[in-house]
């Protein structure tokens, strides 16, 4: 097999026993195991003792089920049955799914005095962009991370990202929201209700009369009407909105944020793993390292060509299961080499970054012991703990 650059190992306990961690953030393109990861990564961190919280973006419908509760909502439900038989006992485990409508409307409510709140939330403007607008899922994640950290009830947070088609989205979603927030558009739909005097509504209400004009051909008047009064109605939050977002980004850079990278081992999910690296870097984001899930690790010493070998001539000696169980190994050591190459790939690029693996599984993780199963190969790289099942395990998406 090709040799392996391997950076240093990541000690998951470490980052989850830490009484400075207080937010672990899981990030990293969709399909590679990011949701049941940081389930499995909360569910560890409850069983060790701390008060933890996971937020989770529309898990899969075996996760609430994994987790015991019949369904995820906005506000932390807790988790029956943790710590486990065997924990140190301490902990606490809540989970919830983040609603974005809903948690938008709690920002709303906390910016603005209840009657105006009322008409932003009744304005169909409102109600399109707030569950629609480019980037809100995302700024709503980090709004409900602002929310569950200020309360001071969680030792731990634990936050699933949403999906990206860009690594990038994630990061950059505060600073969407302030720039929309800031846009031409907008400073032409609120400059009705911000001119002051007589002369200077004049001049702006010429202006807005032309630019109207010109949106309402393209959008329908119905629909600049709204935004219009949408815009008027939430010109006063302006400055809160920025500064929300001002603190969200600060709170990600802080030294109690550990963000962990999920991939698979894979070329493209590796290569945007790297980009989120690299990006994490350039902002001096805390970065713990890099979880690689759905390994696939060799069960004995035995080289792919010797296995073929031995199999060619067990063959003729009518040893077909044999052969076959060999022929099943070469091609599981052929598997593990073209991983081992992209992941020494990955680390001669990023040689500081600390990596654990997770072995694959069939099935999926519907109980609270498949998550704990989970947790154990993240903190020891795929080696299983005393007391657990040995055959290999993976984070499903």
């Amino acid at each position: 097999m090709s040799a392996l650059k391997t950076p240093p190992p990541l000690d998951v306990d470490a980052v989850l026993d830490d009484p400075q961690t207080r937010i672990i953030v899981c990030c990293g393109s969709g399909g590679v195991g990011k949701t049941t990861t940081s389930a499995a990564l909360a569910l560890r961190a409850a069983e060790r003792g701390r008060k933890t919280v996971v937020l989770t973006i529309d898990p899969a419908k075996r996760l609430a089920q994994a987790l015991g509760l019949t369904q995820l909502g906005n506000e932390p439900h807790e988790v029956a049955g943790v710590p486990g038989d065997g924990a140190p006992g301490g902990g606490e485990l809540h989970a919830m799914m983040l609603d974005m409508r809903r948690t938008f409307d709690e920002m709303v409510y906390a910016h603005a005095d209840p009657e105006r709140a009322e008409k932003i939330i009744a304005n169909p403007f409102y109600q399109t962009i707030s569950s629609s607008f480019s980037g809100t899922q995302e700024y709503m994640a980090m709004e409900k991370l602002s929310q569950l950290t200020a309360t001071g009830d969680w030792d731990l947070v634990v936050v699933d990202t949403p999906p990206s088609r860009s690594a990038l989205d994630f990061l950059d979603a505060p600073q969407r929201m302030s720039n929309f927030l800031d846009g031409r558009m907008i400073r032409l739909l609120s400059s009705p209700a911000r001119a002051g005097g007589k002369g200077i509504r004049k001049i702006v209400g010429a202006g807005f009369q032309l630019f109207s004009k010109a949106v309402s051909t393209i959008l329908g008047g119905a629909l600049l009407a709204d935004a219009s009064a949408f815009v008027q109605a939430f010109d006063t939050m302006f400055g809160g909105f920025r500064e929300r977002a001002t603190k969200t980004y600060a709170l990600l850079r802080s030294p109690g944020t550990a963000f962990l990278v999920v991939a698979a081992p894979e070329p493209d999910a590796l290569r945007e793993a790297a980009y989120f690296v690299d990006r994490l870097s350039a902002e001096d984001m805390p970065l713990a390292g890099l979880v690689l899930n759905r390994t696939h690790p060799v069960l004995a010493p035995l080289s792919a060509a010797k296995a073929r070998d031995a199999a060619e001539n067990l063959n003729g000696n009518g040893s077909r299961l044999a052969a076959a169980v060999l022929r099943l190994h070469a091609d599981r050591v052929d598997l593990a080499d073209r991983e081992n190459r992209l992941l020494s790939r990955f680390a001669g690029a990023h040689p500081a970054v600390r990596v654990t693996r997770v072995p694959a599984v069939a099935g999926d993780i519907s109980d609270l012991d498949g998550l704990r199963e989970i947790g154990s190969r993240l903190a020891h790289g795929g080696v299983p703990e005393t007391g657990h099942r040995a055959e290999a395990v993976t984070a499903a998406p």
